[in-house]
C-alpha cells in the first residue's frame, strides 16, 4: 500500500512539474506574441547547452526568422525564462536609449554580501549602478586612456619576443592564445600595476587565476543556470556565489597589498589602479599624484575596488584578444587590405619618430576602418541583454513587457542584415570610410552597445585592439597557414565567439 502511495505521489509530482513547464512555455502565446516553439525543459537555447550551436549564431537565426515574418519583435525562452527578441531598430533605440528608464539593468547575478566580486559595474542595479557609473566614467576618458598608453606600449616588447620565436623558425602561430597572453599582460599592468610577464611565463599563477575567473567549468555553468533561474531572494538566502572564494580572496589580497604599498611609499603609476586609489581616498579624480585621504565624498571600498578591477580584466582581455584574432584572420585572407593598412601604419609611425604613439594610432584612419568592419562582421559581443525593471507598452501595439523580462538586442543579426550592410558576408572596410559610414542607420552597429549602459571601457578596448593590430602589421607580414580550418566555424566550447581550431598564421618578420 505504501509503495502504491509512493508511486502515485511521484507520478503526481512529475505531472505537476510537466504542467508547470508547459504553462511557463505558454507565456508568449498568452501574450499573443509571435514566438518560436520551445523545447521541453530547455526552451529555445537547448542547442547551446548541448554544444550543437553557439548562442551568437543561434540568436542570429532567430532574428532572421522573426524579421522574415515581418515581426518587429518575437518571443523566446531561455530555459523557462521568457525572452523578448527585438528585430526593429526603432524599438532597439527605445530599449537602449529613449526609454532607458524601463530597461536600466542587466540580467545578472548580484549578491555583494556573499559574493563580493559580483558587485561590479556590469552587475550593479538601479541607483547604485548609476552612482558608481558616474564615479568610474572619468577613469575611462580619452585623457586617462592616453595616460595609460605608454604603459600599454611597453608590453609590445615582450610580445615581439614571443612572436619572433615562431617567425625565426618558420613555425605557424595560433595567434589567439598569443594575443590572450598579450592582453593579459597589458591589463594586469594597467588594471593592477603588476608585471605578470605571462608572455614569458604562460604558466604563471596570475594567468592561471585570471583564466579561472571566466568560470567555464561545468560546475560554473550549472551555478550560472541556477542563478538565472531562481528568484533573487532565494539566491541571497542560500548564499549562492558564482565566483570561486579562493579567487575572490586572491584578488582582494592583491588589491589590498597594492593599495597599502603605494600609499605607504607614495608610489605614482599611470594605471587604472592609481585612479581607483584616488576614488578610494578622495571620491574623485585629480590629474596629479595625490593619494592623501579625505572624508568629504563617497569613496570606493577595497571590495568595490577589487570587483571593478577584476571586471576590467574579464571584460577586456578575452574580448580584445578575440577581436584582434578575427582581424588577423581577415588580413591574412585579404592581402591587398593588409598591404594598404601597413602602408598607412608605416607612414604615420615615421611621422612620430618611428614610435607607436597614442596620437599616431588615432590618426590611422584605415586602421580604424579595418577594426570597425571586423567588429561588424565578427562581433564578439553578439547580443545585448537588458532586464525590464518596470512595465513597458511597446509603441504601436497592445503588448506590455512585464517587469523582470529579459530583452535581447541581437547585435550579430543587425550586423549581418543585408538591408543595412549589402553583402554582409564580405569583409569591406570601406563601409566605415568617411564617405560611407553615414549610410549605416543608427543602432545598426553596436559592437560596444549604446546608451547609458554602453560599455564603459570601450575606449580602452578599442585602443588596446588598435595597438595590437598596429604592432603586428608593422612588424610582420601575415599569411594564413593551412592548419586554419576553412570555412570558419565557431568553437562551441567558448563563451565568446572564437574560431574553431584557432587562427593559424605564418609570420614573416619585416
Amino acid at each position: 500500500m505504501i509503495g502504491a502511495y509512493l508511486f502515485y505521489g511521484v507520478l503526481s509530482l512529475a505531472a505537476s512539474v510537466y504542467l508547470y513547464f508547459k504553462w511557463k512555455h505558454s507565456y508568449w502565446k498568452r501574450k499573443n506574441v509571435d514566438y518560436i516553439e520551445p523545447e521541453f525543459l530547455f526552451g529555445n537555447t537547448g542547442d547551446v547547452l548541448k554544444k550543437k550551436e553557439h548562442k551568437s549564431t543561434l540568436y542570429k537565426k532567430y532574428y532572421e526568422h522573426f524579421k522574415s515574418r515581418g515581426q518587429k519583435f518575437g518571443g523566446l525562452y531561455d530555459f523557462q525564462r521568457p525572452v523578448l527578441m527585438v528585430t526593429d531598430l526603432e524599438l532597439a533605440r527605445n530599449v537602449i536609449q529613449k526609454d532607458f528608464s524601463h530597461f536600466v539593468n542587466h540580467v545578472a547575478f548580484l549578491n555583494e554580501e556573499n559574493d563580493p566580486l559580483s558587485g561590479n559595474l556590469f552587475n550593479l542595479r538601479d541607483e547604485k549602478w548609476k552612482n558608481i557609473r558616474a564615479l568610474l566614467t572619468p577613469t575611462f576618458s580619452s585623457g586617462k586612456i592616453k595616460m595609460m598608453f605608454e604603459t600599454m606600449v611597453k608590453t609590445t616588447e615582450g610580445f615581439e619576443k614571443l612572436l619572433d620565436k615562431s617567425a625565426k623558425i618558420n613555425e605557424p602561430v595560433n595567434i589567439g592564445p598569443q594575443l590572450l597572453l598579450f592582453t593579459t599582460d597589458i591589463i594586469a599592468s594597467v588594471a593592477f600595476g603588476i608585471e605578470a610577464n605571462c608572455m614569458e611565463n604562460p604558466d604563471s599563477d596570475f594567468r592561471k587565476v585570471f583564466t579561472n575567473v571566466l568560470g567555464s567549468s561545468p560546475l560554473q555553468l550549472i551555478k550560472l543556470i541556477i542563478a538565472l533561474s531562481l528568484p533573487k531572494w532565494l539566491l541571497v538566502l542560500l548564499k549562492v556565489r558564482l565566483a570561486d572564494q579562493k579567487i575572490g580572496n586572491f584578488f582582494t589580497k592583491v588589491v589590498t597589498d597594492i593599495v597599502e604599498y603605494r600609499e605607504k611609499n607614495k608610489v605614482f603609476r599611470k594605471d587604472f589602479m592609481h585612479l581607483l586609489i584616488q576614488l578610494k581616498n578622495m571620491g574623485e579624480l585629480e590629474d596629479g599624484e595625490n593619494l592623501v585621504n579625505s572624508t568629504t565624498k563617497k569613496h570606493l571600498s577595497i571590495p568595490e575596488m577589487t570587483a571593478h578591477a577584476v571586471t576590467f580584466y574579464v571584460a577586456g582581455f578575452e574580448t580584445s584578444s578575440s577581436t584582434m584574432s578575427y582581424v588577423m584572420l581577415e588580413l591574412a585572407l585579404h592581402q591587398d587590405i593588409q598591404d594598404r593598412l601597413r602602408e598607412e601604419i608605416h607612414s604615420v609611425i615615421k611621422k612620430y619618430d618611428g614610435k607607436i604613439t597614442y596620437d599616431g594610432v588615432m590618426e590611422m584612419e584605415y586602421l580604424n576602418m579595418v577594426l570597425q568592419e571586423s567588429m561588424r562582421k565578427n562581433a564578439v559581443a553578439a547580443n545585448l541583454s537588458r532586464n525590464c525593471n518596470k512595465a513597458y507598452k511597446i509603441p504601436g501595439t497592445d503588448v506590455v513587457i512585464d517587469p523582470d523580462t529579459e530583452v535581447i538586442i541581437p547585435v550579430l543579426g543587425f550586423h549581418w542584415d543585408p538591408e543595412y550592410y549589402p553583402e554582409p558576408e564580405k569583409f569591406d572596410p570601406e563601409r566605415f570610410s568617411p564617405e560611407n559610414k553615414h549610410k549605416i542607420p543608427n543602432y545598426a552597429y553596436l559592437p560596444f552597445g549604446d546608451g547609458p549602459r554602453s560599455c564603459i571601457g570601450l575606449r580602452f578596448g578599442k585602443i588596446q585592439s588598435l595597438l595590437g593590430i598596429c604592432f603586428i602589421v608593422s612588424k610582420y607580414r601575415i599569411t594564413l597557414n593551412n592548419k586554419t580550418q576553412l570555412p570558419v566555424e565557431l568553437d562551441l566550447s567558448k563563451r565568446i565567439p572564437a574560431v574553431r581550431g584557432g587562427v593559424w598564421l605564418d609570420l614573416e618578420k619585416l
